[in-house]
């Protein structure tokens, strides 16, 4: 233990000495437990406010024509995303219209519109949200993502309900949520239940939200579709369910893989679980040297608006090379889990 501890430390220290604030504050706050409302943390999510990271997010929307909301990566739904998990300041107005185009988005009639498809086929023929055997096919992870967001960036209104409520009527009888237009697909997607779980938590938590005991119990609902598999592992045979899920990526997007479970399962206060045992020990065995990599990305960095393009760069990849977004989550995830002094 006396090794890994100084093997951490190392990384710590190289992590508080980063030029981006972001990663600065993920290890104050989330590792070295600094109170969030502190003045030095205060000053520091000013600056992630004003960094060139942030810059090039919102670079975007600087100009008459925006992307659309959901355009991979550089629309508002990801920016915004990106945005929470950075640190940015919490309630700046000044992302108001991102906030608006999102809602607008996720709130459209369309989502409160379901016809019943017995085939594929038969499920894009209309616009709504098909119903088959009995349980709605939707991405619940945009709605899920949404909603984390904006409670998380301070921005949410009322409207936070709404998106709640469309989770809440969602989700399938295993806990979780699913896209599948398969008719024969009855289990949860895991990249479609991670989001909403983590919406829904972070909604539940929230001074006022008018479904919040429906909605903590979903989440552990959904949690559980996560927990019965140990967040990467086929009941049926112990396997791993998906090789991608034990490769390490940063920014996750709609994806998953075993950190973004854990993370959500921080959020959930269920780190403690014996369930998360094998998940926190995979990750573990991922540490290099200098920290954790990132074995893949789903993005492509490039200015102009294109499918996959982000306008940040986050590491890149490497399997020898640590990346300073993973590691910063790694050691977050596993200080929660009472892994990390």
């Amino acid at each position: 233990m006396a090794d890994a501890d100084g093997a951490y430390g190392r990384m710590l220290d190289t992590l508080l000495a980063s030029p981006e604030p972001s990663i600065r504050w993920k290890v104050r706050t989330r590792v070295l437990d600094e109170a969030p409302d502190s003045a030095g943390i205060v000053a520091l999510r000013h600056e992630i406010r004003d960094s060139e990271r942030v810059r090039r997010l919102l670079a975007p929307f600087s100009s008459t024509s925006w992307p659309g909301a959901y355009a991979k990566w550089q629309g508002a739904h990801w920016v915004l995303a990106a945005l929470a998990d950075l640190g940015y300041p919490s309630g700046d107005s000044a992302l108001y219209p991102l906030r608006e185009q999102v809602l607008d988005t996720w709130l459209d009639a369309s989502y409160y519109t379901e016809f019943e498809a017995t085939a594929k086929s038969a499920a894009y023929r209309r616009r709504g949200v098909p119903v088959m055997r009995g349980r709605h096919r939707r991405c619940a992870s945009q709605q899920g993502n949404a909603l984390w967001f904006l409670i998380t960036l301070g921005l949410a209104d009322r409207r936070r309900d709404d998106l709640a409520e469309r989770l809440l009527y969602w989700q399938w009888p295993d806990g979780g949520w699913n896209c599948d237009k398969n008719p024969a697909a009855g289990t949860s997607s895991f990249c479609e239940t991670l989001l909403p779980m983590r919406g829904l938590a972070a909604y539940a938590a929230t001074p006022g939200a008018t479904r919040a005991g429906a909605a903590e119990a979903a989440a552990r609902r959904a949690a559980e579709v996560l927990l019965t598999r140990r967040l990467a592992f086929r009941r049926s045979t112990g396997h791993l369910i998906h090789p991608e899920f034990a490769r390490l990526h940063y920014p996750l997007y709609w994806h998953y893989d075993l950190l973004g479970g854990l993370k959500g399962m921080a959020d959930l206060g269920l780190l403690g679980d014996e369930r998360c045992a094998d998940a926190l020990d995979l990750l573990e065995s991922l540490r290099l040297a200098d920290g954790w990599p990132a074995h893949a990305r789903y993005y492509r960095t490039a200015p102009d608006i294109a499918l996959h393009h982000d306008c940040a760069d986050w590491g890149g990849t490497s399997s020898r090379r640590a990346n300073p977004w993973v590691t910063a989550d790694a050691l977050a995830v596993l200080h929660a889990a009472g892994r990390v002094r």
